[in-house]
């Protein structure tokens, strides 16, 4: 009985050097883009959000949670001031009131719908000169942030409810210095 070999095996073709650095340029362009557009980072410059973040950190801002999903309360929000020229710089605050709520501030104390606050992450209880009592009641679409630093913020007690077309994104990442890296937590509100 005769045994016929086995077919050979075809040969692979071996793309050149110069075909692989082409390949691999254009996957780092492409991974480029589309971190570029789901991501922007955001540099800390100012106290209105002590103790959170200091000046000269550097945060990464998802854009993705607010294309996909809706802007909860606690989130840090990288944002357009409202009436702000292009070449104004985006601001940074945590997000307190949201569509068709009203915010009310009374004796230094943040209530939603009459319900105060628990905020632990302030800074320090919020000056009667700082935090004159007021109240907002926001639209379908407008959104109220405030610093963690209440005392040193310009937020939405004085520019008033953000609409949503100026969120930019959710601060998810703390990357620079390396000693502050870390991923930033929500406060999850009851």
């Amino acid at each position: 009985m005769v045994i016929d070999p086995p077919p050979a095996r075809p040969r692979l073709r071996r793309a050149g050097w110069l075909h692989e650095l082409l390949d691999t340029a254009l996957l780092i362009v492409f991974v480029y883009t589309l971190v570029n557009l789901a991501t922007t980072r955001y540099f800390i410059d100012g106290p209105s959000m002590q103790p959170s973040f200091y000046t000269g950190q550097y945060v990464l801002v998802s854009r993705v949670p607010y294309l996909v999903g809706e802007p909860q309360r606690g989130d840090i929000v990288v944002f357009n001031t409202p009436g702000a020229r292009y070449d104004d710089p985006s601001l940074i605050k945590r997000l307190i009131g949201l569509p068709g709520e009203t915010v009310t501030i009374r004796d230094g104390q943040v209530f939603v719908d009459g319900i105060i606050l628990d905020e632990p992450y302030i800074k320090e209880e919020c000056q009667q000169n700082r935090c004159r009592d007021a109240e907002w009641a926001l639209g379908a679409d407008e959104f109220f942030l405030m610093g963690d630093n209440r005392n040193n913020s310009n937020d939405s007690r004085y520019f008033g409810p953000v609409p949503r077309s100026n969120l930019v994104g959710e601060a998810l990442v703390r990357y620079w210095p390396p000693s502050d890296w870390g991923v930033i937590t929500r406060f999850r509100f009851p």
